[in-house]
C-alpha cells in the first residue's frame, strides 16, 4: 500500500496516511476536519544504458564519424591472413566451433 500526503483544509495540518489506492481521504488526526490529498511533482531519472543508446543511435555510430577504419587512423582487425580470407575464416570457425 503507498504513503499519502494529506493537506487539512481547516487549519492546514500535513500529515501523511498508509492506505489502499482509491481510498477516501481520511478527516485530520489533529482536528478532525476534511483532508485533501496533496499532489507533488515525481522527478524521473532514466540511469544505465537505457533506451537512448539503442533507440536513438546514428547509423554509423560504429565508425565514429562514418570514415572507415583504415582513414580515421585506427587498425583493422580480421579473423588472421589477409583481409579476403579473413572474414572467410572466421564464418567457417565460428561455424566449426558450434557443432
Amino acid at each position: 500500500m503507498p504513503v499519502y500526503e494529506y493537506h487539512c483544509l481547516t487549519n492546514n495540518h500535513q500529515f501523511d496516511v498508509l492506505q489502499p489506492v482509491g481510498a477516501v481521504p481520511p478527516p485530520c488526526p489533529i482536528c478532525g476536519s476534511a483532508s485533501r490529498k496533496v499532489y507533488r511533482s515525481v522527478g524521473l531519472i532514466f540511469k544505465g544504458t537505457g533506451f537512448h543508446v539503442t533507440d536513438y543511435r546514428r547509423p554509423s555510430a560504429s565508425a565514429g564519424d562514418g570514415k572507415p577504419a583504415a582513414a580515421t587512423g585506427e587498425p583493422v582487425r580480421s579473423g588472421g591472413g589477409d583481409g579476403a580470407s579473413g572474414s572467410s575464416t572466421g564464418s567457417s570457425t565460428g561455424s566449426s566451433t558450434k557443432s
